[in-house]
């Protein structure tokens, strides 16, 4: 299949490159290369690539910062994707688009299933589902992928700022009444791999198994990275006050993908090692 990846310099994106890339013909666009918050360019783009399957890997992600730049969050997380769609709807082109656990409120204590009602509590979750809304409003050929707090190799994440502070302060005060699902981007890229090899549609959750609240994220990568003599303190969200609120619960169930593949994804805790052996720390 031809395959255009739309932020594949980015810590999803870069890991789908590598999966894909030896079975496809794959070819990557980044913030560089092209503005996803014109429709004109996103057309350009597209008729250039003729792609079988765009993968939408670009995104808004700074959560505290959508709360004070809310036009430059909707313009990439919601209007972007509405051009995307446009652009490939007469040609039939098929979206992989990911979404977030954010796009629910948190107030139950059940993980979130496809189809449950989504009410985000923040600009960032807002701007997400407004992006799914416009998907399905102009596209009948998709892949909607809701994951939840990944890592990778490229890019920030929580699991590289733990093991940098770490190195500095004896002291870590992580949150413990948010609860979610770690999820290895590399994981999650082979996992959309099968979806898409296997020419599924519709929405999945996709995370790596188990949860844990970021405190216990924290504790874990101290473990498994071998830092010793750090102390981690659990805290409260209110004590934090960042600009975006968060919800205390946000697990995905994966029964969908795993009844429709066959497969399950791994442990949260065994992705873990996994990453931090690959990076050496």
């Amino acid at each position: 299949m031809k395959i255009l990846i739309l932020g594949h310099k980015g810590m999803l994106g870069s890991d789908l490159l590598l999966r894909l890339f030896a079975f496809h013909d794959v070819t990557g666009k980044d913030i560089e290369d092209f503005d996803i918050a014109s429709q004109g360019v996103c057309e350009e783009v597209i008729a250039e690539t003729e792609p079988d399957i765009i993968i939408n890997a670009a995104a808004y992600t700074n959560v505290d910062g959508c709360e004070s730049d809310s036009n430059a969050c909707f313009s990439v997380n919601a209007e972007g994707v509405k051009n995307i769609a446009l652009a490939c709807r007469q040609k039939r082109i098929k979206i992989v688009h990911f979404s977030t656990d954010y796009v629910f409120d948190g107030t139950r204590k059940t993980p979130y299933q496809e189809d449950d009602k989504c009410t985000p509590l923040n600009v960032y979750g807002k701007s997400k589902l407004a992006g799914e809304q416009y998907l399905k409003q102009f596209s009948d050929n998709f892949l909607l992928i809701r994951s939840a707090w990944l890592y990778g190799k490229n890019g920030n994440n929580f699991v590289k700022t733990i093991i940098e502070k770490a190195r500095t302060e004896k002291l870590l005060k992580i949150v413990d009444d948010q609860v979610g699902s770690p999820t290895f981007t590399w994981d999650l890229a082979a996992a959309v791999q099968l979806l898409i090899e296997g020419q599924h549609t519709g929405t999945f959750h996709i995370t790596n198994r188990g949860n844990c609240s970021w405190y216990e994220f924290a504790a874990k990568i101290l473990k498994s990275a071998c830092i010793p003599d750090v102390t981690v303190k659990p805290i409260k969200s209110d004590e934090l006050s960042r600009p975006a609120r968060r919800p205390h619960y946000s697990v995905l169930t994966c029964r969908k993908f795993s009844e429709t593949t066959g497969k399950v994804m791994r442990y949260w805790q065994v992705a873990l090692d996994d990453y931090i052996s690959k990076m050496g720390y």
